[in-house]
């Protein structure tokens, strides 16, 4: 339960609570002030039992989420297309390679907006956890690909984040 949730309930208990007083000690409205504060301690000491309830309750488990690793290269001006594809296909490879990706695909650029700043190849890998990733990193496939890499690339970009 959450916090607001409890908190909500608090509000309509202390209306209920005003309502009770009002219709049992015949009371115009609103009790008078010398029961307002022992009205209000008690809500608030319903509240400090909720919320040592919701303490005390397990975490529920988020939906599974993925791990995604974006890669983007930007390449120097004088690889050559053939230099370029060996790198691609490299890439391509390391899923059959290393059983942690759960998923791999690629793309070129192809926005108008100009805004690529000369990064032109997007990778986009999967992974079910962050031990995926830990045992991706310095797998020695992908190792021998960043080598493999290294001689044509300009600069790299990569970011990654938990799938919402």
């Amino acid at each position: 339960m959450c916090v607001q949730t409890i908190a909500t309930r608090l509000l309509v208990l202390r209306a209920g609570v005003r309502i009770w007083i009002v219709s049992h000690l015949k009371f115009q409205e609103i009790p008078p002030m010398n029961l307002r504060l022992p009205v209000t301690l008690a809500c608030f000491a319903l509240l400090g039992v909720a919320l040592m309830q919701v303490q005390a309750e397990p975490a529920k488990p988020e939906a599974p989420s993925l791990l995604r690793h974006v890669v983007m290269f930007k390449f120097k001006q004088d690889a050559t297309p053939a230099q370029i594809d060996e790198v691609v296909k490299a890439f391509g490879e390391l899923p059959k390679q290393i059983d942690t990706i759960h998923s791999y695909e690629w793309g070129t650029n192809n926005s108008p907006e100009m805004l690529d700043k000369g990064f032109t190849h997007l990778f986009f890998v999967t992974f079910q956890d962050e031990a995926g990733r830990a045992k991706y990193l310095p797998h020695p496939a992908h190792q021998a690909f960043v080598e493999k890499l290294k001689p044509i690339l300009e600069e790299p970009m990569v970011i990654d984040y938990w799938a919402k």
